[in-house]
């Protein structure tokens, strides 16, 4: 079955659509991608999304148009990805506006904006939507989906093997090995902290909007990282504490920047971008640390093209072999999109699609909801 993904993360500077294929065995399916687009969010849109995703008042009415605008984008990507319409199902994360992780006797939530309807009837194929909700209510923390899908994807090699996604959030996977008394451990995967969330904010910041990111990191290469500070951090509570756990913008924000600014003396931009940026590659490393000796760390996300932040990861993981996941055929903005095509497939076949050694949820689930391209369903 050919089916498109479509996938825009916290930094919300876009999305990014595959077309792939799937077929033969659920949990280990032979797979293709066909065809790839990226569309990035009007400049405008960009900093609405970022701005309710921090809490920004916010109106019905302007809420309502937000979806508008977000969805017409999905479409738009989709379009580019699959000119001819071949995709029989659609994937679509949607956008997240906030995220809140089970807390106590509290089940989390989280919203995903996205009118899967109107998308659906844009690209006349149904769109499966809303994939966090399953899990959330069986009390899992809805995030991360990704690791089911590496599971499926990768094979296994000859001990752990770790990935890394640096989008706004980085996040873990690890997958056990083909072999020896772990091969049937569970896959494990977190949000680990920040990656570009805090870095493009500080960006926008410094360069009083004229920029949204540190090219290449290019600016913190410039800076020395505070190394006293960056350790001081790693004590906070969240990187203290254990998995199943993900966050977002809501914790890793505007407000957390300004705080973890004013720390800072004397405040130089070079130098707080370095210091953000090994803090990133910090809070991974200890991640690691306490987690099942991996072999190999494969890289995704946009922060894969941050040489300052490459190097740093290198620094900080000595004695792992780090490399991207382009390598073996995912490009670093295909990953999480081919992902929500996989957990788009499974819907369609009634398969769990959560595992619950990541997010804690209480059972597996069948993950989405599916809509219909109204005024085109097929009745028996």
């Amino acid at each position: 079955m050919r089916v498109l993904g479509l996938m825009s993360g916290t930094s919300a500077d876009g999305v990014d659509a595959v077309l792939a294929s799937f077929s033969g065995p659920i949990r280990r399916p032979r797979w293709q991608i066909h065809s790839r687009a990226s569309l990035p969010y009007p400049e405008a849109l960009r900093a609405q999304i970022v701005a309710v995703g921090q809490g920004q008042p916010t109106s019905a009415a302007e809420l309502l148009e937000l979806g508008e605008a977000l969805t017409e984008v999905q479409a738009q990507a989709a379009l580019a990805c699959d000119p001819e319409g071949s995709a029989q199902r659609v994937g679509c994360h949607g956008q997240t506006l906030w995220h809140r992780p089970p807390s106590g006797e509290r089940t989390g939530n989280s919203w995903q904006l996205l009118h899967a309807q109107r998308l659906a009837l844009r690209l006349r194929t149904p769109v499966v939507f809303d994939f966090r909700a399953a899990d959330l209510a069986l009390g899992g923390q809805g995030a991360p989906l990704v690791p089911a899908a590496d599971a499926a994807l990768l094979p296994p090699i000859g001990g752990w093997r770790a990935l890394l996604n640096l989008g706004g959030i980085a996040n873990l996977t690890l997958l056990p090995p083909r072999s020896g008394p772990d091969r049937q451990a569970a896959v494990l995967g977190w949000d680990c902290g920040p990656a570009n969330s805090l870095l493009d904010l500080a960006v926008q910041h410094f360069s009083q909007g004229e920029r949204s990111f540190d090219a290449g990191g290019a600016w913190a290469a410039e800076g020395q990282a505070d190394e006293a500070l960056i350790t001081g951090w790693l004590q906070e509570p969240y990187f203290q504490s254990q998995p199943p756990k993900s966050t977002g913008r809501e914790l890793f924000g505007a407000a957390d920047l300004q705080r973890r600014l004013e720390q800072l003396n004397p405040l130089q931009p070079a130098d707080a971008l370095a210091t953000l940026t090994a803090f990133t590659a910090a809070v991974v490393a200890q991640d690691l640390r306490q987690a099942p000796p991996a072999l190999e760390l494969l890289v995704a996300g946009g922060g894969a093209r941050n040489a300052t932040l490459m190097r740093e990861l290198r620094r900080r993981c000595r004695g792992l072999c780090l490399r991207p996941l382009a390598e073996l055929g995912i490009a670093d903005s295909d990953r999480e999109a081919l992902a929500f095509a996989l957990l788009a497939w499974w819907h369609g076949l009634g398969a769990s699609g959560s595992l619950t050694s990541v997010t804690g949820a209480s059972q597996p689930s069948v993950l989405g909801l599916c809509a219909e391209p109204p005024g085109l369903r097929h009745h028996p």
